[in-house]
């Protein structure tokens, strides 16, 4: 896997360059901002980018804008942010996107974990942090979700975190045929039907997301 690093923080950039490259992966390039970005992935042609979500100048959304943009010219890139915070705001559009991930920065000590994700963002799947993800349940008002119930919400949080259908069957100790009926059901009642399945997936995380925002 080919890897850019952006992150301000000197100490968190150099220790994310050095997990890669123990792990075998290929770091083609790191900065302490966004400045010259697109130049630089267009240059050493990464399959994923793992950005800070606040740098200078203004320590705001520099990384959420960066990532729209990386994913508007190039949309198999993946794209990996880091956020010392939970903002869901700054990221709700990108989230629904395949190859985007979005994981605290305390999730980068979980080191097998961490790299799973990344690995999964980098091959055009998803990653949204669990606690970002329970505070988008906690945070459920009246809306489409509404119609869910309690197991078919549950696989729903777990497909936004990125999960396949056996991996959110292990975490919920269910067959693989019940969670394929769960999310057959929460895709009916959500009124997606296209076929295709990656696209019906990230369908479902994106009213999801809304629906909690």
């Amino acid at each position: 896997m080919r890897v850019i690093v952006v992150e301000d923080q000197a100490l968190l950039r150099d220790g994310l360059v050095r997990l890669f490259t123990d792990k075998g992966h290929d770091v083609v390039g790191s900065s302490g901002d966004t400045n010259g970005l697109a130049d630089l992935v267009a240059a050493t042609e990464p399959d994923l980018v793992v950005l800070d979500l606040r740098m200078p100048p203004t320590y705001t959304d520099e990384g959420a804008t960066a990532a729209r943009s990386l994913k508007t010219d190039r949309p198999e890139l993946g794209v990996l942010l880091l956020s010392q915070h939970i903002d869901k705001s700054s990221v709700v559009d990108l989230a629904a996107q395949p190859g985007f991930g979005y994981l605290l920065k305390d999730r980068v000590f979980e080191v097998d974990e961490f790299l799973d994700a990344a690995q999964r963002v980098a091959g055009g799947g998803s990653a949204l942090d669990p606690k970002v993800v329970s505070a988008l349940v906690a945070a459920q008002e009246e809306g489409p979700l509404a119609r869910l119930s309690t197991r078919e919400l549950d696989v729903l949080r777990l497909m936004a975190e990125g999960l396949t259908n056996n991996g959110i069957a292990s975490r919920l100790f269910l067959s693989a045929r019940t969670v394929e009926a769960h999310v057959g059901n929460l895709m009916t009642k959500l009124d997606i039907t296209d076929s295709d399945e990656r696209h019906r997936r990230v369908l479902a995380v994106l009213s999801y997301l809304r629906a909690t925002r």
